[in-house]
C-alpha cells in the first residue's frame, strides 16, 4: 500500500517529497512477503467468498465483479509502470496461473454449476470453464483427481488467465524506482508517535533500532501503511475517526513443496469451500507459486489465533490495543462469532495428521514426507461499531482518514494487495481534495479504465485485459470480446 501511494504521489506530483520509514532491516516483510500470503492477485475469479448463497439460493456477481474491476486498475498501473520502465522485466513479480474453484458434494456441486453460469456472462469473467467430469479436471490439473475415489461428486471451473502475484518481489521494485527519484527510504526506523501540530503538520517520532537514536520529523501529509501494526499508530494519532475500531488477529501457516514431481503436475491457484466459521482468508487453496524464478506449491492456511498483530511484534498487540471506546464492539463480536472462535481453536490444535487429511481432500496421494509447514503472515481483521449488534467483524480493508485529510490508514485484510492501487486513489480524492481534479488526466494516461466500469462494456474489457497482458508479458490467453 504505501509503495503503491509514493509510486502515485511522485507521478503525479514530482516535486512532493515523500519519506518511508520501516522498522525492519528489509522491506515487504510481513504480509507482502510472497510467503505470508499466496499472491493469488485476487480477482474473484476463484474465490467462491466473494458470491456467497443467499438466504433463498440466489446468487449475484455484484461483488466479485467490483472486485474484478478493482484488480484491473492494480493490473492497469502495473502495465503502465512497466512499460515507462518503472518496473523491470515483469515475470520478476507476475505471472500466467490459471485460477480454478474445486468443491465436492452434490451440493457444492449444484452451486458452482449456478455460479459458473451467472459469471459466464459476464466480460471480465469471459472464458471461464466449467465441469464435473473428473477426467477433464485431470487434464486441467492432475494432481485434483489421481487416485480419487470412482463415481466421486467434484466439479471445478477454470479461467486461464489468471495470475500469480510476488507482491514482496512488486514492492521492493517500487521502493527501488522511488529511491531514483529521491525518495527517502529509513530501515531500521520505527514511528513511535505521532502528534498533530498547531500549525496542522504532523510530528513524527522515529526510534532508530540500530544505535537506539530518537528524533523528529514533521509532515503535512502522513499515510500509515504499517498492516497489523496500523491499529496502533492511528490510536496514538488521536483522530477521532479511529474510535471503536479494534482488530482480531488470525496466524496461521501454509504446507509447501518443491518437489519437481508434484509442481509439474499442478499449475493453477486452485480455491475450495471454506469450512463453516472460517473467515475468507482461511478457505483452503492450493496455489502455484513463482517466487525468485522458482515454482513451488502452497496449500492452505491452516488458520489459528495469536493476539501478535504482525509475525515480528509482541503478545501483547491485542490486550494493548483495547480502549474504552473499542472494548464494546470487540465483545459484540466475540458474542456473535462463536463459529469462528470453534474454528480458530480447532485449527490450533489440529495434528500434522488432521493437516494432512484437509490437504488429501485436494491431492489424494498427498504424503507429509513431501511437505514442509512455513508459518503464514498474521492477518488482523477489522473490528468495529455497528449499530444493530455493537459490533460486527470486518471482511475487507477499512481506510481511515482524520477530517481534515492529513492522516490516512488501512485496516483489514484480503483482497489487500491485490487492490491496492484502486484503494490509494480513492485514498487521494479524500486526502487531497484540492489537487484531485488536477491530477484526473495524469492518472487516467496511468489508469485508463479510471472513473468507467469495464465490465459494463465488453469491448473495453477485452481490450484492458489483452493490453495488460502484453504489457506485462502474461502468456495465458485472454478471450476476445463477445
Amino acid at each position: 500500500m504505501s509503495a503503491t501511494l509514493g509510486t502515485l504521489l511522485k507521478e503525479l506530483q514530482p516535486d512532493w517529497r515523500i519519506e518511508v520509514y520501516e522498522r525492519l532491516g528489509e522491506l515487504a516483510q510481513e504480509s507482502s512477503n510472497p510467503w505470508n500470503n499466496a499472491g493469488t492477485g485476487h480477482a474473484a475469479l476463484c474465490e467462491l467468498n466473494y458470491m456467497p448463497e443467499a438466504a433463498d439460493g440466489s446468487l449475484t456477481a455484484d461483488k466479485a465483479v467490483s472486485i474484478n474491476e478493482q484488480f484491473q486498475i492494480s493490473r492497469q498501473l502495473w502495465a503502465h509502470l512497466v512499460t515507462i520502465g518503472a518496473l523491470p522485466e515483469p515475470t520478476n513479480f507476475i505471472n500466467s496461473t490459471p485460477h480454478m474453484t474445486f468443491v465436492h458434494g452434490k451440493a457444492n456441486v449444484d452451486y458452482l454449476r449456478r455460479r459458473h453460469a451467472v459469471l459466464a456472462d459476464q466480460p471480465l469473467f469471459a472464458g471461464m470453464e466449467f465441469s464435473d467430469d473428473a477426467e477433464t479436471i485431470g487434464r486441467w490439473t492432475p494432481l485434483l483427481t489421481k487416485k480419487r475415489k470412482a463415481g466421486a461428486k467434484i466439479a471445478a471451473t477454470r479461467i486461464e488467465s489468471g495470475t500469480d502475484v510476488d507482491f514482496g518481489a512488486l514492492t521492493r521494485y517500487m521502493f527501488d524506482n522511488l529511491v531514483t527519484q529521491g525518495v527517502g527510504i529509513h530501515l531500521n526506523t520505527q514511528v513511535t508517535g505521532l502528534k498533530k501540530q498547531t500549525d496542522a503538520t504532523w510530528r513524527v517520532k522515529l526510534l532508530n533500532h540500530v544505535g537506539q537514536a530518537r528524533t523528529t520529523v514533521n509532515a503535512r501529509f502522513v499515510f500509515v501503511g504499517a498492516g497489523g501494526g496500523g491499529l496502533a499508530l492511528l490510536q496514538q494519532s488521536g483522530i477521532p475517526e479511529v474510535e471503536g475500531f479494534g482488530g482480531f488477529p488470525i496466524s496461521g501457516q501454509f504446507l509447501r513443496t518443491t518437489n519437481p514431481k508434484l509442481v509439474a503436475q499442478h499449475q493453477a491457484k486452485v480455491y475450495g469451500k471454506a469450512a463453516v466459521g472460517a473467515p475468507p482468508m482461511s478457505v483452503p487453496h492450493l496455489d502455484t507459486r513463482v517466487v525468485d524464478g522458482e515454482m513451488s506449491l502452497l496449500f492452505g492456511p491452516y488458520a489459528g489465533f495469536s493476539p501478535k498483530f504482525l509475525k515480528t511484534s509482541t503478545w501483547f498487540d491485542l490486550p494493548f490495543s483495547i480502549r474504552l471506546h473499542n472494548i464494546g464492539p470487540m465483545l459484540a463480536v466475540a458474542r456473535h462469532n462463536f463459529d469462528l472462535m470453534k474454528y480458530l481453536i480447532g485449527e490450533v490444535f489440529a495434528s500434522r495428521t488432521a493437516k494432512l487429511k484437509a490437504l488429501q481432500e485436494f491431492v489424494p496421494t498427498a504424503k507429509m514426507e513431501d511437505w514442509e509447514l512455513i508459518t503464514a503472515g498474521q492477518r488482523v481483521q477489522v473490528m468495529k461499531k455497528d449499530a444493530a449488534k455493537g459490533g460486527v467483524l470486518q471482511m475487507g480493508t477499512e481506510v481511515i482518514t482524520s477530517s481534515d485529510g492529513s492522516l490516512a490508514g488501512l485496516l483489514g485484510a484480503s483482497p489487500g494487495a491485490s487492490t491496492a492501487a484502486p484503494i490509494m486513489v480513492d485514498l487521494l480524492a479524500r486526502c487531497f481534495p484540492e489537487q484531485i481534479e488536477g491530477w484526473k488526466p495524469r492518472i487516467r494516461a496511468m489508469i485508463p479504465s479510471y472513473g468507467t466500469k469495464l465490465n459494463a462494456d465488453p469491448a473495453a474489457a477485452a481490450a484492458s485485459l489483452a493490453a495488460t497482458a502484453a504489457a506485462l508479458n502474461l502468456t495465458n490467453p485472454v478471450p476476445a470480446a463477445v
